[in-house]
């Protein structure tokens, strides 16, 4: 399969919003046909999978990206941030829009929601992709010893679920938080639109809410412990960046989808989308192109 690579602007998508369970929720969508759902994580927005979006129209499939409850122009209700929560959110969103049987696609939290989405509703998630990302209950818990130099994709695990405490240390000063998290974490910052999200949480409510989907883990672990006792019957494909998780997708997967593949990207950071779309598209179109057993 030729992989697209003409990007398209977000003018070019159509914006819509639901109504679930009392709350709003913001869609963005882009061509027709086979569905796939497409879950950001933090600290990104729906934005983060516009070249995905566009290669995924122009291959024959309808991409739907989703702002995640407390995300981007969706509310941000009180609670509910737990991964079983979100992901019935989700699959709500998806039989509203008309879905029965769609594929998801998730980004580090967004990998976390994908999983619970997949072994929630398993007559319903066709094909499974995750990118960047451990789950919490079903990887071991990383070690609070450990170098400085190794602790840049562990620390904030810790902070941001401190019950009030970062929201005043960080209170005037989002943006700067938030572009410390692209300045550590990405490889090739200039593709990543680092600006679009520090603005979106900036606004009002958007960190107290992003830091939600981590003060709920405890209660993501009770969960996964749970559902770590079935094994997806889906296929499963799960990718890394060398500069980033590298194997960790892989692994934290391995012993849950006996249909497992997957790949690490090559001079790529966790940003995998935004840094290096056409790589990452190389194994997804396949990936979703090949029929899935019902």
């Amino acid at each position: 399969m030729t992989t697209p690579t003409h990007h398209a602007s977000a003018a070019d998508m159509d914006h819509t919003y639901l109504q679930v369970d009392g709350q709003r929720l913001h869609l963005v969508s882009a061509g027709a046909g086979k569905p796939v759902l497409l879950i950001p994580g933090w600290p990104q927005t729906w934005y983060a999978w516009r070249h995905v979006m566009t290669a995924l129209a122009q291959a024959g499939f309808q991409a739907i990206a989703v702002d995640p409850p407390g995300t981007g122009l969706s509310d941000r209700p009180a609670d509910g941030y737990d991964t079983g929560s979100v992901a019935r959110i989700l699959h709500q969103c998806m039989q509203q829009l008309g879905h029965a049987r769609y594929d998801v696609v998730g980004h580090d939290i967004g990998m976390w929601v994908a999983y619970a989405l997949a072994s929630d509703y398993p007559a319903a998630v066709a094909k499974l992709a995750v990118t960047e990302a451990v789950i919490p209950g079903l990887a071991a818990a990383p070690p609070i010893f450990v170098a400085p130099a190794d602790n840049r994709f562990l620390w904030h695990f810790m902070f941001n679920q401190v019950l009030d405490l970062p929201e005043f240390l960080i209170a005037g000063k989002e943006r700067e938080y938030i572009r410390f998290m692209f300045d550590k974490w990405s490889y090739r910052r200039e593709r990543v639109a680092v600006e679009v999200y520090a603005d979106a949480y900036a606004s009002p409510g958007a960190m107290r809410a992003g830091f939600a989907y981590y003060r709920a883990i405890p209660e993501t672990i009770r969960q996964n412990t749970l559902r770590a006792t079935k094994k997806l019957a889906m296929p499963v494909l799960a990718i890394g960046a060398e500069h980033a998780t590298k194997n960790a997708p892989q692994d934290t997967m391995r012993d849950h989808a006996p249909d497992l593949r997957g790949a690490v990207l090559a001079d790529c950071g966790h940003f995998v989308m935004e840094e290096n779309p056409e790589q990452f598209l190389l194994h997804l179109l396949p990936f979703l192109a090949q029929e899935a057993p019902r």
